[in-house]
């Protein structure tokens, strides 16, 4: 499963992806990818009645990265994204899936084999993400493969996730309401966690022998925010 292209001048700052990740150049396939990535991007930031620098001031990315994001000319990290995200209103997995499985025609119905290409594959704190979903549903399967050593930024989404660890252990870190919980998992261990709760992740031991499947609710359902098919229907600003 081959990653994409993450530019290194999305960041205002220091001409560097926000998160610094980086991936090495892909097949014509991801270019299709890439390019229908950034075309969601585009349509949803029109939908929202953004122009391409008011996005760059909203999300802390420079608007020259911006402008070859949305003409598929350069892919985000999965940090970048996660910013792009949030100041259109929704998530990293909503426009990813958009790019991958936009709705078909009568089916929501998709099959991904084992080994199977056709998922994004992203960077993403040391591993590669892969998302499982197809655009009509009101939720977000994505498998990960591989993390960080270290800790990095939080994470925080509006969609409640649940999260299984299949292979190798990790250590999550969570600012509950209550208070900082950090917990370890291994094999066969879940967790459930609401939307708007900040978290990230890191490897424990072997950290390319990880692989957790987490499952987020779309944004949009259940009273969350706006899905990607739902935005067209918003006021423009909103």
């Amino acid at each position: 499963m081959p990653e994409l292209t993450t530019s290194d001048s999305s960041s205002p700052r220091t001409g560097a992806d926000a998160s610094g990740d980086t991936a090495p150049e892909g097949g014509p396939s991801d270019a299709a990818l890439q390019t229908e990535l950034g075309a969601v991007i585009r349509r949803v930031r029109k939908e929202r009645g953004l122009t391409l620098v008011q996005l760059a001031r909203l999300a802390e990315l420079s608007h020259p990265f911006l402008s070859q994001l949305e003409r598929g000319l350069t892919r985000p990290s999965m940090s970048s994204l996660h910013r792009i995200a949030r100041a259109l209103g929704t998530t990293q997995q909503a426009l990813f899936v958009q790019a991958v499985a936009p709705a078909a025609p009568g089916t929501a119905i998709r099959v991904t084999r084992a080994g199977d290409e056709d998922g994004v594959a992203v960077s993403k704190d040391g591993g590669v993400a892969r998302m499982l979903g197809t655009a009509p549903l009101r939720l977000h399967p994505v498998e990960y493969r591989g993390m960080h050593p270290d800790f990095q930024d939080y994470y925080e989404h509006p969609g409640d996730e649940f999260l299984y660890v299949v292979d190798g252990e990790i250590e999550i870190d969570i600012q509950a309401p209550d208070g900082r919980r950090v917990e370890r998992l291994g094999p066969g261990d879940s967790l459930t966690y609401p939307g708007g709760t900040p978290h990230r992740w890191r490897a424990l031991g072997d950290r390319d022998r990880v692989r957790i499947l987490a499952v987020q609710n779309a944004p949009g359902a259940e009273g969350g925010q706006p899905t990607c098919q739902d935005a067209e229907t918003l006021p423009h600003g909103e």
